[in-house]
């Protein structure tokens, strides 16, 4: 008996279609989309912490990917996702965090990096932030 281990991916791309530079982001559908179309991309088993930053019209700047972790967890400090922040000049910004799992509830580390990053938020003066969590093999409805 044979088995097959997908241990990785390589995807070429001629024309970077999935980029969601200047789309506009004014509902979560917008999110969803965007979020999906870059989560199409990086590894499904593994959690990614990623940031769209926005101008002050709610269009997309650009995005990063600030943290990818294991299969149950993604280190995210607040230096790291400000600095990405503030070097694509975001007027907002949208954090969004994969479960592999496919359970959206958050984790405690999940409620506790939101509190880190509204409290750094706060200080820098940034007001606008959200942080949906986005199941990218979950059906779209």
């Amino acid at each position: 008996m044979a088995y097959r281990l997908k241990t990785f991916r390589v995807q070429f791309v001629a024309e970077p279609a999935f980029y969601p530079t200047g789309s506009p982001c004014r509902a979560s559908q917008d999110v969803d989309r965007i979020a999906r179309s870059i989560y199409g991309t990086l590894d499904s088993d593994k959690e990614h912490f990623l940031l769209l930053a926005m101008n002050n019209k709610n269009r997309v700047n650009g995005f990063k990917v600030v943290s990818t972790g294991s299969l149950t967890a993604s280190l995210v400090h607040p230096r790291e996702v400000w600095r990405a922040a503030l070097q694509l000049c975001a007027a907002a910004m949208v954090f969004v965090h994969n479960h592999p799992s496919g359970d959206p509830a958050p984790s405690q580390e999940d409620q506790e990096i939101t509190r880190r990053l509204k409290e750094t938020g706060d200080l820098l003066g940034v007001g606008r932030t959200l942080r949906p969590w986005v199941n990218p093999d979950a059906d779209q409805r």
